[in-house]
């Protein structure tokens, strides 16, 4: 019996099952059923494979490297500026500062001298109010120990051993931002995507003085990354003369996304511009930085000149992604896409099983019960024929039970319990007449009429 047993599972493995179906003529639900499978072959269609492209391999954060360059001349009150005084890193990376306003605090020596009003707790009245070697971290120095009158005005601060006089004692404004928005910035930036071994460049003349003329248009020139200072400021939607006066970042963000099968030309550079420091946010907008230039006096005596600027911080940041056709990636959502469109007949069986008149019918339509095998053969029943004995059954009878073989290996136990619950749930409807057993198995028309 074992071996039996083995033999029908063993054969019954190589069976092909198939899903029984029943059509159901009822418009309202054949509706839903197309309408679903039409939004689902409309997702993959025209988002997934159109406007995702997830047919491509693709590949995101190109190398890049960056290449910056100011050019241009302005002049203060009594000055005239170049690049070397007012560009901040002078070797150009993809961030660079230009100055556009300056306080300058000239001829600062290492002495004593009156602590800045702006230091918390810098005014007294007496000596008694200074702490000799109090060390304040906002502050300029270390304090003396003693009460002296301040630079302008009536108001007494504590002495300290500084660089003097502070920064805000005799400091000088100057504005550099009048001829500023006429600065060029040349942007250079190259890319590099290694799964595609594919490199492009923002410049596309190779005429050595091709730069030295032209200027960027998105239109009728995309290729010349020279940008006006101006027009950088004016596409990030701010005003120049309020930002060159308090400073601020914008951001140069550079786009590559290519279609890689598409020709080489049809991979062009997007700019776009805005602001990067928070505008509305008084504590933390704008930008500013401090640095000083050393002299000599005598050859013994240094003084330095301290220089607070504020400027436009030009940050120059670089996106992109790549793809190309992959034919692993399309087959999976091809076959992603065809699996889905089985989540319109998965979701009209649930309405026929739950909210249909008819669902008890379309239940013993659709599953078929199985009676479970015999616990155990009849001890009975007489012997098989031995090889070469005729029968004695006539054609159509069926053989005992001890010599049926033993039923193939099938789950149709799951099925049962599907149906058993879908009775038991649906049994708070009003009763349906039920089928015979006969004619769960059988076609029948009328039945399917009313469904």
């Amino acid at each position: 019996m074992v071996r039996r047993l083995a033999r029908g599972c063993w054969s019954a493995f190589w069976d092909y099952e198939t899903p029984k179906v029943i059509v159901v003529r009822n418009r309202r639900l054949g509706f839903v059923h197309r309408m679903v499978q039409l939004l689902i072959l409309l997702y993959f269609v025209w988002y997934v494979f159109i406007v995702q492209k997830s047919y491509q391999d693709s590949e995101t954060g190109p190398e890049s490297s960056i290449i910056t360059k100011v050019k241009g001349i302005t002049m203060s009150e009594h000055k005239v500026w170049d690049v070397e005084e007012y560009v901040k890193p002078p070797e150009g990376g993809s961030v660079v500062s230009i100055i556009t306003r300056i306080e300058v605090t000239a001829s600062q020596t290492l002495g004593t001298c009156p602590e800045s009003l702006k230091v918390h707790s810098s005014t007294c009245h007496s000596d008694d109010d200074c702490v000799a070697g109090q060390l304040e971290m906002q502050g300029n120095g270390i304090r003396t120990g003693h009460c002296v009158p301040y630079y302008y005005g009536d108001s007494k601060t504590c002495e300290v051993s500084a660089w003097c006089p502070v920064e805000d004692g005799t400091s000088e404004n100057h504005f550099l931002g009048k001829m500023a928005p006429n600065f060029t910035i040349l942007i250079k930036n190259s890319i590099h995507y290694p799964k595609f071994k594919f490199s492009k460049g923002n410049i596309a003349s190779q005429k050595s003085d091709y730069l030295k003329y032209c200027t960027f248009d998105q239109d009728s020139d995309p290729y010349c990354p020279i940008f006006r200072l101006g027009f950088i400021v004016e596409q990030a939607g701010e005003n120049f003369t309020e930002l060159a006066h308090k400073g601020g970042v914008i951001g140069v963000i550079i786009n590559w996304n290519c279609d890689l099968d598409l020709s080489e030309s049809e991979c062009n550079p997007k700019y776009s511009f805005r602001r990067l420091d928070p505008k509305y946010d008084p504590a933390s907008s704008g930008y500013n930085f401090r640095f000083a230039k050393y002299y000599k006096i005598n050859s013994t005596i240094t003084t330095r000149t301290l220089i607070k600027a504020y400027g436009i911080r030009i940050d120059v940041i670089v996106h992109g992604q790549a793809g190309k056709f992959s034919l692993i990636p399309t087959i999976i959502n091809l076959a992603t896409a065809l699996t889905s469109i089985g989540v319109g007949s998965f979701l009209c069986d649930w309405i026929l099983l739950t909210f249909m008149n008819k669902n008890k019918l379309y239940s013993h339509k659709k599953f078929d019960k199985i009676p479970p095998p015999p616990s155990h053969y009849s001890q009975d029943q007489p012997p098989s024929p031995r090889s070469g004995e005729g029968s004695t059954l006539g054609e159509g009878a069926e053989l005992p039970l001890a010599l049926q073989p033993p039923p193939p290996c099938s789950i149709s136990a799951l099925t049962e319990q599907v149906v058993d619950t879908l009775d038991q749930h649906m049994g708070q409807r009003p009763p349906v007449p039920e089928p015979s057993q006969q004619d769960s198995t059988s076609t029948d028309p009328k039945g399917l009429a009313q469904l």
